[in-house]
């Protein structure tokens, strides 16, 4: 296991790929996880990453597709949903700065559910 100053695999300090997984998450999240191979902290930052940028990608798709459905059913029931997505939006944006700021200070910062499963993945 390397020591936790190691620059192997990316030759960055941990804790800079580490925020680097979320800075344009998914991609550099997927870059940091094919290339980083040694280091379990920054694997796990690029697993949770990855599930926190996908996972809002998907829920953001899957609410403005309902607000368009509920739209044309009830027009009322529409706008109500797209109300939700802003919402959405700031609440993943605050995890994300979180998560940002907790991987660039060294720290493995679970996000209930998702974190768990980042554990598993980077095999911690």
């Amino acid at each position: 296991m390397p020591e936790s100053g190691s620059t192997k695999g990316t030759g960055l300090a941990p804790n800079i790929a580490s925020a680097i997984c979320y800075l344009c998450a998914p991609i550099t999240s997927i870059v940091m996880m094919l290339v980083e191979k040694e280091n379990r902290d920054v694997q796990f930052h690029a697993w949770q990453a990855t599930v926190l940028s996908v996972g809002y990608i998907v829920v953001s798709i899957a609410l403005n597709i309902l607000a368009i459905i509920m739209g044309k059913l009830i027009g009322f029931l529409g706008m109500v949903v797209h109300w939700f997505s802003p919402l959405v939006g700031l609440a993943a944006f605050i995890l994300w700065l979180i998560c940002l700021v907790k991987a660039y200070q060294g720290e493995r910062w679970k996000i209930p559910y998702l974190g768990d499963f980042a554990e598993k993945k980077a095999g911690l």
